[in-house]
């Protein structure tokens, strides 16, 4: 597979080429939201294993914060249960119907690359892109995974961010914190149940991932508009959070895998986990 084609999205006509590659794992991600193992088996991707972003627990609920990256042997386990190899391109299938389903196939795109996986991509548009085209195969059926060795795990830390370090970059202002959230999150007139303060980390950037989104799709925009709609995120470290580490896994993907920008992390347990210690600042109202 090109670099050019596996630069962290994959177009359904290249993903349709390399069908039936011994090396291809394809995951889809639908959860219970859009159908999970009944539209999988309803139709999916030839050759596709099905993983519920929700159920398999691509995230884990620690304390109160209920984004957080799991145990790394939870992970491993999952990879591998999946059929995953460290040498195998592996290409990740949202719904394609709204922002917030691609947003889940970023968080796993992530967590594949943390672990050290180097080759993954999201399928542009998602399933429903796949399926938009009538001469692209569709397969029925159960998923049935070639299960693999739980993954060998070499985990690449610079991709996450703690609450220390994203303290730290709020003092220093060493890094830039760019908040994926609606401005009625960003401005503390509402928040995540889980949350204990309404607000956004102060010095952060509002930067709502749903704009980087065409209206009412789960496609991204063209790299072009995307580079003009992040452009007030300054060049140098950025650290992306958002509620639970969801919608921000959109932005980090957008900044680092399609703008290519170096030293993006994502902070995974995001306000949630941030307002759990009282002594954490909160600001509240429009940016500065």
């Amino acid at each position: 597979m090109s670099q050019v084609e596996f630069a962290g999205l994959i177009s359904p006509e290249a993903l349709a080429a390399r069908l039936g590659d011994e090396k291809l794992v394809v995951i889809d991600i639908r959860t219970a939201a859009d159908g999970g193992k009944d539209a999988f088996g309803s139709g999916h991707i030839p050759g596709a294993v099905h993983s519920d972003y929700a159920a398999d627990g691509w995230r884990a609920k620690i304390g109160n914060a209920p984004g957080l990256l799991p145990p790394l042997d939870h992970v491993a386990a999952l990879v591998g249960r999946l059929g995953i190899k460290p040498h195998d391109d592996v290409v990740i299938v949202p719904a394609g119907t709204a922002a917030t389903d691609f947003a889940a196939a970023a968080r796993v795109y992530w967590t594949l690359k943390f672990i050290g996986h180097g080759q993954q991509a999201v399928l542009d548009g998602g399933f429903k892109a796949w399926a938009a085209d009538p001469k692209r195969p569709v397969e029925t059926g159960a998923s049935a995974p070639k299960g693999a060795d739980p993954y060998p795990i070499i985990a690449q830390q610079r991709l996450r961010s703690t609450t220390d370090a994203t303290l730290v970059a709020s003092r220093s202002k060493q890094a830039s914190l760019v908040d994926a959230r609606g401005p009625s999150y960003f401005d503390g007139r509402e928040k995540a149940a889980e949350a204990t303060r309404a607000g956004h980390i102060p010095g952060a950037i509002p930067r709502d991932y749903a704009e980087a989104f065409e209206p009412g799709s789960g496609k991204l925009k063209a790299p072009g508009e995307l580079e003009k709609l992040y452009a007030t995120v300054p060049n140098g470290p950025v650290v992306s959070y958002c509620n639970t580490g969801h919608s921000a896994a959109a932005n980090w993907f957008v900044l680092s895998e399609v703008l290519g920008r170096d030293e993006i992390a994502l902070y995974d347990g995001s306000m949630t986990d941030w307002t759990q210690d009282p002594e954490r600042p909160v600001a509240t109202g429009k940016a500065a």
